[in-house]
């Protein structure tokens, strides 16, 4: 889902986060910043790192404009994270979710796509570091999204798994088939329930939704392909270490997931449980319990990716890289960050490292592109909130869009249709469709497939 807390508009004009300082050297405002090209001249580089929800749209707002863009990244497509957790739940396949870069943006004649890797930045130079060499720009723009945050839990690492990328969700599906194989095979009672024990960490909306699909995918159709097992023997653990599901949304739809959760089969919620460590065969909790569990899914932190850290640009909280209001980095003017590596607080807040933030922010970053190249001063970035959705399972969801909260088959059918809307190329959006049509009419999942990528015993 395109995650978001609720609330109102807010706008970074007229705050002034403890982080932003003022941009040394900016020119005065109405000043012009960058001289428009003249004709013949080469054109402006902009410079795109990251093809996440941020890096496309910051594209694509620059198809028209007298630059030159070059978008990198280290994969050559686009993922839809919202429904990374359906495909390690089975219910789709990775390419349904995912597009190539190439493919989506073929139109586009003033954009370059090379698929490398950034591994620095010389600022001073204006150019980027990759693992193909460098390249220089005139602007850049910083798309690099987050990454799992551990908290430092080294098992957790080691024996858990994350959910932000293709290859985790695959080992997850995997995993999650795997135990079931072993569960059938285990003669000792104990050590089966513990490969049929699957703990989910964190009470957000990934957290909550990844818990719901797995209850989903193992009481309609895991049931039927192992008849031998003893289903009551199966866990789905939410563990949530606030008292609370889904912090952002209103008291009664957060309540309302927390009772649609507890109502189905196989699900337990705890409140007030935080992971101390985990060993592969155990989780060890701070209260002392010990939850034998050959499965833990990891969803209770954010952080920018590890790479931000090195840029040699001030960063502040979950590495994130504090920006003006503008999307400036103060100390580079021609330097913007967008996304979860971008921190900048409103009304004493941080922004949420959530797509709808990234999406707008895409939009601020090339304008103010645009708006230098014509000699005009950069404007601040106005968020507006378009709402918060989460499914829990069939027919059920809880959804708080423009200060209305909904729940049940209502908020189930505007996530069905917000996430097909978002999906990028027809192609995606027909077979995302058609599987969840076959699963909700046949109570199937067509990718119960076990490979080779990353089982662990």
């Amino acid at each position: 889902m395109l995650r978001d807390g609720g609330g109102p508009r807010v706008s970074a004009r007229n705050t002034a986060p403890s982080v932003t300082v003022p941009r040394q050297g900016a020119p005065a405002p109405g000043a012009p910043a960058t001289a428009a090209p003249s004709a013949g001249a080469t054109p402006p580089r902009v410079v795109i790192v990251g093809a996440g929800f941020g890096g496309l749209r910051s594209a694509r707002a620059l198809g028209n404009a007298p630059v030159d863009v070059v978008l990198v990244d280290r994969h050559n497509y686009h993922l839809f994270q919202p429904l990374l957790y359906q495909v390690a739940t089975a219910g789709l396949e990775p390419e349904q979710i995912a597009r190539p870069v190439r493919a989506v943006l073929r139109g586009q004649r003033n954009l370059e796509f090379r698929m490398t890797e950034l591994t620095g930045l010389d600022a001073s130079g204006k150019r980027i570091v990759t693992t193909e060499g460098p390249i220089a720009y005139d602007y850049l723009i910083l798309a690099m999204g987050g990454e799992t945050n551990y908290f430092g839990l080294a098992g957790v690492v080691r024996h858990g798994f994350g959910l932000k990328d293709v290859p985790e969700a695959i080992r997850i599906r995997n995993h999650v088939l795997h135990a079931f194989e072993r569960a059938m095979l285990e003669p000792d009672a104990e050590r089966r329930r513990a490969w049929l024990t699957f703990v989910v960490v964190g009470g957000g909306p990934t957290g909550v939704e990844m818990a719901g699909a797995l209850s989903e995918m193992i009481r309609l159709v895991l049931v039927k392909d192992y008849p031998r097992l003893n289903v009551k023997d199966v866990r789905v653990l939410l563990l949530e270490a606030t008292d609370r599901l889904l912090g952002p949304m209103p008291t009664r739809l957060r309540e309302a997931a927390a009772e649609t959760l507890w109502r189905k089969k196989h699900v337990e919620v705890r409140f007030g449980a935080t992971v101390a460590d985990y060993d592969g065969e155990r989780v060890l909790l701070k209260s002392g319990e010990v939850i034998p569990a050959r499965s833990l899914i990891w969803a209770a932190g954010v952080q920018a990716v590890s790479l931000t850290a090195r840029l040699g640009l001030r960063t502040v909280r979950q590495g994130r890289v504090a920006v003006a209001p503008t999307l400036e980095v103060p100390e580079h003017p021609d330097i913007y960050v967008i996304g979860d590596a971008a921190y900048l607080e409103v009304d004493g807040a941080p922004l949420p490292m959530m797509a709808p933030v990234a999406l707008q922010m895409a939009g601020t970053a090339a304008a103010n592109i645009r708006r230098r190249l014509a000699g005009q001063p950069p404007a601040p970035f106005d968020y507006r909130d378009p709402g918060s959705l989460a499914t829990i399972g069939r027919n059920a969801a809880v959804a708080y869009i423009h200060g209305v909260g909904f729940t049940g088959f209502p908020a189930w059918v505007v996530w069905l249709v917000v996430h097909i809307i978002q999906l990028i190329g027809f192609r995606n959006k027909l077979f995302v469709l058609l599987n969840w049509a076959w699963d909700y009419f046949f109570y199937e999942r067509a990718a119960r497939l076990i490979t080779e990528l990353g089982i662990r015993d």
